[in-house]
């Protein structure tokens, strides 16, 4: 198998896949979308062509019959079904497990035999009850003059003259056509059938005669037709016709001859034999007036007609690009930012005018190059969104619960390793607000609110920050029922429990094993691995928020960077060490009299516009040998931020804002809590780039 043919079609066939997790479910409930309907049918056609190209019989098996059922829909000898989808959307997670094979290098494993049975059944007709068979007739019976036509002889008749023999039906379809009705031609004692596939010599001459007039037609002057649409001199008369035959059967170039000549070179058109699009006598007639008409055109009008028919076909506007090379790209980018930083640094140092301008020139291409290349990588977080229709579809037929998922800003482009890493607490998210969110349609009922519930899924840009949200308009939280529930895991006192404001009730549901349900559902529960979600989220330099209001619905909010490659940082001093602290976690900056603070509970705080500020002092954590070191009487504090809890550091000097590239830590430092990672500053020193969370969880 080609390698390079595999990996096209894994990339293509990926997408199409994707695509088809939302054409189902929208197509579930816009069933007579016509164009929705041929879209999924092509989506299948098109894996199974691919598929079948490369010789992955598995796949192809799997999409013939996806596809087969499809091809009913469209000819509206099927409807689609609740029962139908919940068979035809199993597929689609079979194939991804196929492609993942493909991908991994392994042999493609055959559907479960359960699953092609059921898909099967759903690709006849009436409910998958076989099509009843027709009636013996009787020799009167057989004289009718009207035959009924098969309703889904559609596909077959796209086989007219292409190496294979006409079948009855395909023949009955070109009679409907050359008829100009939707019944097959009157047949006359000479051309009915025998029962026999192929149309005899005495069938044919029968249509011949009818089309042409009895004894009329000469086989002689079956030509072919040239390209200007005049007639090639007929064979001469001590010749044989071409592709005459000596036995009964017409052949294909006899076959092939006739179309020419009823419909014109090249002009017959199988697919519309087979819905009946055939041209009428009416306009059959008005081709020859077209013809005249095209005569008397002036040459300039001849000349634009040649010219509109000889466009050049679109130009392709994109490429593809292997991911690695735009990896490299953004690292080659990130060392000009560096470089960058520095050179901006010497310029302010150096006071020379024509120099600071031309920094200033420099810093404003490197702007631009760094945001063109960081384009380069964005995704739309459509990507994400897009399992979602099929998540929130799934879970509310399995919970018997009417829900409608709404998503907004689906074109927001997001990093692609930031789009990867938000797909399973995005996941997560959405199935809580399914599962504990909305209530049951009784429920809901009961309290004034439609049957159906509504999740809304939300993204948008914010600065150099993305914004996503779930909200749902469901009951909502109750911080009073939290509180008991943290006071029974021991997770606080009561005393300490009470003190906590609304939102900080919220929050609690991100703390390791809690859980508002008593018993776990394998789908979720609210709390239930919330606090892996929000570990995940903060590794991706973010934040999450919760908010709810009793009776009418809970909104989370996540908050995340464009980008993980370049962060913009506050740059510290403690001691003569550089640090940075993300600037996503940093709330505000002030100069504080650090005389005026209190202890409480064993805790250094500080008030602040009448709240409570935990203090802590940063040199006792990072800087070796410092442990003890006392706190002076005046001092800047960052005021940073993960959620609703706000804590403040203490820092010998602010340095100011910068952004900088991540580096790794080496192997002996790597997986410290607390360290997210270095940085070349603009002076050429190192800076240490901290991990706020890991510093909490870590020292407080």
């Amino acid at each position: 198998m080609d390698d390079e043919l595999l990996q096209d079609f894994l990339v293509e066939a990926g997408e199409i896949l994707e695509a088809l997790n939302e054409q189902l479910v929208d197509l579930e409930q816009s069933p007579d979308d016509a164009e929705l309907l041929n879209s999924v049918f092509r989506g299948f056609h098109t894996i199974k062509g691919g598929a079948g190209f490369l010789a992955i019989e598995a796949m192809v098996a799997l999409c013939h019959r996806s596809e087969d059922i499809f091809n009913l829909l469209r000819n509206g000898e099927r409807t689609i079904t609740p029962e139908l989808m919940d068979t035809i959307l199993p597929v689609l997670d079979v194939l991804e497990e196929q492609f993942e094979a493909l991908r991994n290098g392994e042999e493609v494993a055959d559907a479960d035999p359960a699953m092609l049975t059921a898909l099967e059944k759903f690709t006849k007709p009436g409910g998958g009850e076989e099509a009843t068979a027709p009636a013996e007739t009787t020799p009167d019976e057989e004289a009718a003059p009207i035959v009924e036509a098969p309703a889904a002889a559609a596909p077959a008749s796209a086989k007219v003259g292409g190496g294979e023999d006409i079948t009855d039906e395909e023949f009955d379809e070109l009679l409907n056509a050359l008829d100009g009705s939707d019944e097959p031609a009157s047949t006359s004692a000479a051309a009915v059938s025998d029962g026999s596939e192929d149309i005899t010599e005495e069938e044919f001459d029968a249509l011949l005669d009818q089309l042409h007039g009895e004894g009329k037609f000469d086989p002689k002057n079956l030509a072919e037709t040239d390209d200007s649409g005049k007639h090639a001199p007929p064979v001469p008369a001590d010749k044989p016709a071409a592709g005459s035959s000596s036995d009964e059967m017409i052949t294909e170039d006899e076959f092939d001859a006739l179309l020419d000549q009823l419909h014109g070179k090249g002009r017959f058109d199988a697919a519309k034999v087979a819905t009946g699009q055939t041209p009428t006598a009416a306009t059959d007639t008005a081709q020859p007036a077209a013809a005249e008409e095209k005569k008397d055109l002036k040459p300039e009008a001849k000349k634009a007609e040649k010219k509109a028919g000889k466009e050049k076909p679109p130009v392709e506007t994109s490429v593809r690009v292997d991911t690695s090379r735009l990896d490299d790209i953004m690292n080659m980018v990130g060392e000009l930012v560096l470089v960058r930083n520095r050179i901006t640094r010497l310029g302010e140092r150096s006071g020379n005018e024509e120099m600071l301008k031309a920094v200033a020139n420099l810093d404003l291409v490197t702007a631009d190059l760094q945001l063109s290349v960081m384009k380069t990588r964005m995704q739309p977080i459509k990507k994400v969104f897009g399992r979602f229709p099929r998540v929130v579809r799934d879970i509310a037929r399995s919970l018997k619960k009417e829900i409608r998922l709404e998503m907004i800003g689906e074109d927001t482009d997001l990093d692609k390793n930031l789009v990867e890493a938000l797909a399973d607490p995005l996941v997560h998210l959405v199935r809580n607000s399914v599962d504990h969110g909305i209530e049951m349609p009784d429920e809901r009922e009961a309290a004034g609110k439609p049957r159906e519930g509504t999740v809304v899924l939300a993204a948008s840009q914010e600065g150099d920050h993305i914004l996503l949200s779930i909200e749902d308009d469901g009951k909502g939280m109750d911080p009073n029922k939290l509180r008991q529930i943290a006071v029974d895991k021991g997770l606080m006192d009561s005393e300490a429990a009470e003190r906590l404001t609304d939102k900080e009730c919220y929050e609690l549901i991100f703390a390791p094993g809690f859980s508002t349900k008593k018993e776990i559902s394998d789908i979720s529960g609210r709390g239930v691995g919330m606090d892996v979600v929000k570990t995940g989220i903060s590794r991706l330099n973010g934040t999450v928020e919760i908010d709810s209001d009793l009776g009418k619905g809970t909104r989370l909010s996540i908050k995340v960077p464009l980008t993980l490659a370049i962060m913009s940082t506050l740059m510290v001093r403690l001691e003569d060490q550089l640090f940075a602290l993300p600037l996503v976690n940093v709330s505000e900056i002030f100069h504080l009299d650090l005389t005026q603070t209190n202890i409480v509970d064993g805790q250094l705080v500080i008030l602040i516009r009448e709240r409570s500020l935990p203090l802590f002092y940063l040199k006792r954590w990072l800087v070796n040998g410092q442990a003890n070191a006392e706190l002076p009487k005046q001092g800047h504090v960052v005021v940073v931020h993960i959620g609703t809890q706000k804590i403040g550091f203490v820092v010998d000097e602010l340095i100011g804002q910068e952004e900088v590239v991540i580096k790794p830590l080496g192997a002996m430092l790597h997986g410290i809590s607390g360290l997210a990672g270095a940085t070349i500053t603009g002076d050429g020193g190192i800076a240490i780039i901290l991990d706020v969370p890991g510093l909490i969880r870590m020292y407080v």
